[in-house]
């Protein structure tokens, strides 16, 4: 309760958590927000370019498609891929951090080097070089950003992992015989399991920014996908003059990205001491 009094009074936290609460429910309800799905796919070419109405309230693209509808259902393709993404990086950076900091010795000193390999070079140039050694589409672009992801998770981890390997619990746990697995999923992994959520919900939205720049790359989503980066990457040879093309799905880029930084920035004040003690 008192933990949650705490968050209610962080404005800005609360604000990123009602920005994303309600970018899932966009998702979850686009079926019924876009009943006809054509206004999205389908080209008109005689509606092209409209500035935004009262029928199409973020205008038509260059083919005469209703933007609003794209950048709704452009949502569910945002958040699929941050959750895919973050999640195949925790299944591979979580365990990799655990046995690196508890094992330690030359398993874990390996697995920390090519950590360090991975974070050497930044992710975005990673992950476009990855996405272009595979086939263009939504599916590689998730491949390449969670195999340049998992480092961080790593990271994390194994920095809580060390810290934790040395309490007091941890040592008596070995005195009464417990194995090493129990005691790092049993025991290390719940004490470590705080820090991953942060860099998960940070990570969702750095994901969704991440994504929407292969897509603007060319290395991303593929026409007719309704894609927020794909989006804006069509309409560069349209602006200044039908800036509404760009405008909204840069929009709905800025307000997802900003919701979950927002939150994922409150969420690191409360499971973080230092930085609650500070305030």
């Amino acid at each position: 309760m008192l933990i949650l009094k705490k968050f209610l009074r962080d404005i800005p936290a609360v604000t990123g958590f009602v920005v994303i609460v309600s970018v899932i429910l966009i998702a979850l309800l686009s079926p019924l927000l876009v009943p006809d799905r054509s206004v999205a796919f389908e080209s008109n070419i005689l509606s092209r370019l409209q500035p935004p109405s009262a029928e199409h309230w973020f205008g038509t693209d260059n083919l005469g498609r209703d933007i609003l509808s794209r950048v709704i259902l452009g949502t569910q393709g945002a958040l699929t891929i941050a959750l895919s993404v973050v999640g195949i990086a925790i299944a591979i950076g979580v365990p990799l951090g655990l046995i690196a900091g508890y094992r330690g010795g030359f398993l874990g000193d390996m697995i920390m080097r090519l950590t360090d390999v991975f974070l050497a070079v930044p992710q975005l140039i990673l992950a476009v070089a990855l996405a272009q050694l595979l086939s263009r589409g939504i599916t590689s672009a998730m491949i390449a950003l969670a195999l340049t992801y998992w480092p961080f998770f790593a990271r994390t981890v194994y920095g809580e992992t060390r810290r934790v390997r040395s309490a007091l619990f941890i040592e008596a746990l070995q005195g009464l015989g417990a194995g090493d697995w129990r005691i790092m999923l049993a025991h290390v992994l719940p004490n470590v399991a705080s820090p991953v959520i942060v860099r998960a919900t940070i990570g969702m939205g750095f994901t969704i920014l991440t994504a929407a720049v292969l897509g603007f790359l060319g290395v991303g989503a593929t026409p007719p996908d309704p894609d927020w980066g794909l989006a804006i990457a069509e309409s560069r040879e349209y602006l200044p003059e039908h800036w509404w093309f760009a405008a909204f799905p840069g929009l709905a880029i800025l307000i997802t990205v900003l919701g979950f930084n927002l939150f994922g920035d409150g969420l690191r004040d409360l499971v973080d001491p230092k930085l609650r003690r500070s305030r």
